[in-house]
């Protein structure tokens, strides 16, 4: 009886090869070694913010009105601040909103000197004075500073490039994400992140250097190709070298200083009031990112899953070293001609069932937070008031956020909390467009709780997408996914700016509406509070067989005579 346990067929089935879970146990899952890595790596998420809600400030429309040499001529001569000059000869026209404003795309079709107003009686009667365009350009209320918008004088009939400068990026994230995510699951993930901030360092001074819109927008599109994908490596490598139960940790704080950034930018863009200047602030992080190659290593999840079994175990074996751990000889079990070389393919994301819904979901919900995030940061810049303060109150309100998220994700799960966020985001902002301009702080209030909502949402569908991949195709399961994001990036300047035009709240309704379904979509995902990452598409949709064979081989090991037991780890093979 004891011979047949020492020689039988059962004795492989206990001694079954180590994972990388196991190894990384062994090695430290969170030790000195993942730590100096993470903290490089949130540094990537500084200029990230500068580079996706910069337009608030370099695209700022400030008030304009058109620009008129002989109401100049009589502003100089007389010595009228710009808001006389703009009260005596820009003409009324009916808001959107109701009430009479200052015409911004129009003016009084006239000879200024010939109409004998002067200094010493500067009140004459235009009323019925005809109108025409705009065709000496404008003026802005915006002196000593400089935005795009009023250095190519993109407003009325070209306020649409404005649209075109946030659209672009997302162009840019959009095919981005998909290119470098396939290079980081074919290549590595190291050497992606690396590229993009070679890409990003080039595109982001041609932005700064443009001599007009359209090349602007080029290198803008450019600049976006890069920023994205890289970001996405990041953030795909970190959840990769720590241990399960700091995937989530790991992963809201990374995101963090995503809104550290948020906050930094309403100072940077006060102090720098060149668009140009800001755009180059922005850039120049990028370039010192490139030294991350003699402190970074490959990920060693993604060499396992490639058949570098060599390359993963001296990894892992510096990991351990630095983390002050030592190693059993299980790590050799790691074998080059048992590796999982599964190649990424963009079918493997719809190929079966539960695959299909966790990309359809996913999709959808990059796309809710690209449209409400990106549209309530971008409509600070539209709703009147001191748009650095209010730019930085919304900003403190992401950390609440954050906290949320590490405080819930771990005692109630992953999918309650994602999908109350995205339906918390979606009333807010309805609630936020019906609450009358009168009552400021209390509609102000509510407008932080959207913002807080969607920051959650936003926060967290990026590493629930990485849970719900296995390890060959995680980085481009993340990338496609994410695409919707740049998608809805796209959709978001014009659904904002141009509805706005109609009813200024009318976006707000609109985005309520998609977060509600976005929310009610959560519930069907699967929770993945402490599962390990899935390694191959059988733990998606079999997620259930690894927990059975675990009991198995325990109660197996629970049978075997105390001598091969003591041996089993000189037995493994």
């Amino acid at each position: 009886m004891s011979s047949s346990f020492r020689t039988g067929p059962l004795l492989p089935s206990v001694t079954t090869m180590a994972t990388f879970d196991d190894i990384l146990e062994e090695a430290g899952t969170f030790g000195r070694c993942q730590k100096r890595i993470f903290a490089l790596m949130c540094f990537v998420s500084l200029p990230f913010a500068g580079v996706y809600v910069g337009i608030v400030f370099q695209g700022f429309t400030p008030e304009h009105w058109c620009r008129d040499q002989g109401v100049s001529d009589l502003r100089r001569g007389c010595g009228w601040s710009l808001e006389d000059t703009r009260r005596l000869t820009v003409p009324l026209v009916n808001s959107s909103a109701g009430g009479m404003v200052h015409s911004q795309c129009e003016r009084y079709d006239l000879d200024w000197n010939s109409t004998g107003l002067s200094c010493l009686d500067p009140e004459i009667d235009l009323r019925t004075t005809p109108m025409t365009t705009c065709r000496d350009g404008w003026e802005y209320d915006y002196e000593g500073r400089s935005s795009f918008v009023t250095e190519f004088d993109l407003v009325c009939g070209d306020a649409w490039v404005v649209d075109m400068f946030q659209a672009t990026l997302n162009i840019g994230f959009l095919f981005g994400s998909i290119a470098i995510g396939y290079l980081a699951d074919r290549f590595g993930r190291k050497m992606s992140f690396l590229m993009s901030n070679v890409l990003n360092a080039v595109a982001g001074i041609l932005v700064a250097v443009s001599p007009n819109y359209i090349s602007m927008l080029v290198f803008r599109a450019i600049f976006g190709f890069g920023a994205k994908g890289g970001w996405m490596s990041g953030y795909v490598l970190m959840t990769e070298i720590v241990g399960v139960e700091y995937r989530r940790t790991v992963g809201v704080i990374y995101q963090m200083f995503f809104s550290v950034g948020i906050l930094i930018l309403p100072l940077l863009a006060y102090y720098i009031t060149d668009w140009r200047w800001l755009q180059v602030v922005f850039t120049v992080p990028f370039i010192f990112f490139l030294a991350y190659y003699w402190f970074i290593p490959e990920s060693p999840r993604w060499l396992l899953s490639q058949g570098k079994a060599r390359k993963a175990v001296e990894i892992t074996k510096d990991i351990a070293k630095e983390n002050n751990k030592t190693l059993s000889k299980n790590i050799e079990t790691m074998r080059d001609d048992n590796a999982d070389l599964s190649t990424a393919s963009f079918i493997d994301l719809i190929k079966t069932p539960n695959m299909r819904k966790h990309t359809f979901i996913l999709m959808f919900n990059w796309f809710t937070s690209a449209v409400v995030y990106q549209g309530l940061i971008m409509r600070v810049g539209i709703t009147g008031g001191n748009v650095y303060i209010d730019f930085l109150i919304s900003g403190l309100v992401e950390f609440p956020a954050a906290f949320l998220i590490l405080f819930t994700i771990e005692r109630i799960g992953r999918r309650l909390p994602f999908a109350t966020a995205n339906i918390v985001a979606g009333a807010s902002c309805i609630i936020t467009a019906f609450i009358p301009d009168s009552m400021f702080w209390f509609k102000t209030a509510v407008a932080c709780i959207g913002r807080l909502g969607i920051t959650m949402a936003f926060e967290m569908v990026v590493f629930v997408n990485t849970e719900l991949y296995p390890t060959f195709i995680r980085n481009l399961g993340v990338s496609v996914c994410s695409t919707l994001c740049d998608v809805g990036g796209i959709v978001a300047p014009f659904l904002l700016y141009r509805l706005a035009v109609i009813w200024l709240e009318l976006p707000l309704i609109i985005f309520g509406a998609i977060a509600f379904v976005a929310g009610g979509l959560v519930l069907l995902l699967p929770e993945t509070r402490g599962v390990p990452l899935p390694e191959t598409i059988d733990d998606i949709e079999f997620p259930n067989r690894n927990k059975e064979n675990s009991w198995n081989v325990q109660q197996m090991t629970n049978l075997l005579p105390s001598d091969v037991t003591a041996n089993k780890e000189t037995m493994t093979v």
